[in-house]
């Protein structure tokens, strides 16, 4: 039984400016660990649809990724085109994933409605998009840790070992 490989991609324009720093990342990663993740690495991406579908791509065509966790760009504002990236490059949706952190979402804040977040799988490499804030990434996490694990079996036909 193995890891699974896991990428966080936090899409801001601002955190990938330096002009804040990126807590919602950080906090994927140390969640994604607790479960049993291996974590290869957090990149901090614009709000910029082109170059969220490069770093999707870039990942999920490689074979060695489980997992490609975003965080940010997923709410009303016109830069957030998070979901929009993400339906570009997934074969096939996952929408029981984001329904889950939207009803565990809503039970601590009724602006978890708004989240437009989507998921998806590419080839063997699942998609998650997460809210941009820190409650929001671990509350949605905790909501799909349950089944994180065999969702990533069944998709990649490994026998891996993370989440419930």
């Amino acid at each position: 039984m193995r890891k699974p490989q896991v990428i966080v991609l936090t899409i801001s324009d601002s955190a990938s400016r330096g002009e804040r720093t990126d807590l919602s990342g950080p906090a994927a990663r140390a969640e994604l660990e607790r479960l049993g993740c291996d974590v290869l690495s957090v990149t901090v991406v614009p709000d910029d649809v082109n170059m969220i579908r490069e770093k999707l791509l870039e990942h999920s065509d490689s074979a060695a990724i489980d997992l490609i966790v975003t965080t940010g760009g997923t709410g009303l504002a016109p830069r957030d085109v998070t979901p929009e990236a993400t339906q570009q490059v997934i074969e096939k949706s996952i929408p029981g994933l984001p329904e889950l952190m939207r009803m565990e979402g809503l039970k601590s804040n009724p602006r978890a409605a708004l989240t437009r977040a989507v998921a998806g799988l590419r080839k063997k490499t699942i998609i998650i998009n997460l809210p941009g804030s820190v409650r929001g990434v671990q509350e949605s996490l905790a909501a799909v840790a349950p089944i994180l694990g065999h969702a990533l079996e069944v998709a990649s036909g490994n026998t891996v070992r993370c989440g419930g």
